[in-house]
């Protein structure tokens, strides 16, 4: 297999570490870092659930996500200053909030809400895939904490929940595109799958040409093997 710029193989993860329990208030937290892709998650328990939702046993789970001004190698506003959430953050939150409640069992989780904020500290490539995988890890803390509570009605964790990002750079299909890959990839391409390696959403895009078939399915072979990698790795850590 072809060598990347940084030495890694063409279905080599980058070094992935997870800090759980990193924020001393959060009921659940972690620092996730693919590479020098840095994102601080934090799992917010609130009682009770939205006023569409009271009444009906079921809790709810949800995402944001923001980069902070100097995530990057220039200085953006705060989207807050700005007075309107950006197109890109509103929609990797939503996909961040919809990947976490496809491993949640709602009935078990009770009239609880728990919030996920995704926050970039540093970003080079994946920021979403980095986000989907630590708030998996911040997702489970927080159930720990209603369990230690009494809270759950039973256990609310369907599976685990893994992110990974693959990309065509130079004709090559490559698994976890930094941002030097990312800038220049034909295509573009984000793999959520669950613990037991099935796909929960796919988003992938030809940046430049249309590209064939059997690439579509070597890219979707590339992204499921690395989730299956961070999912060994999550279970490492928990098992901690």
């Amino acid at each position: 297999m072809s060598i990347r710029i940084d030495g890694r193989t063409t279905d080599q993860l980058r070094e992935v570490k997870f800090a759980r329990h990193w924020l001393d208030h959060a009921e659940g937290s972690c620092l996730v870092e693919f590479g020098r892709t840095k994102v601080l998650v934090a799992a917010s328990v609130e009682v009770g659930v939205p006023r569409w939702r009271k009444g009906s046993g079921l809790g709810w789970v949800t995402g944001e996500y923001e980069m902070l001004p100097r995530a990057t190698n220039t200085r953006n506003d705060r989207e807050s200053r700005r007075g309107k959430v950006g197109g890109r953050t509103h929609e990797i939150s939503r996909l961040v909030g919809r990947s976490l409640r496809a491993v949640i069992d709602y009935a078990a989780l009770g009239e609880n809400t728990i919030q996920i904020d995704c926050d970039v500290l540093q970003a080079d490539g994946g920021t979403r895939t980095a986000s989907i995988t630590g708030a998996y890890i911040a997702l489970y803390d927080a159930v720990a904490w209603l369990r230690e509570r009494g809270a759950l009605v039973s256990e609310p964790l369907k599976d685990s929940l893994a992110a990974i990002s693959v990309g065509i750079v130079n004709g090559v299909p490559m698994l976890d595109l930094a941002y030097n890959e990312d800038s220049i990839a034909d295509v573009d391409m984000n793999i959520v799958c669950n613990g037991a390696g099935k796909l929960i959403e796919v988003q992938g895009t030809a940046e430049g040409e249309p590209f064939e078939r059997s690439l579509l399915d070597q890219l979707l072979d590339l992204g499921q093997s690395g989730c299956a990698e961070l999912t060994r790795l999550q279970r490492e850590v928990l098992a901690q």
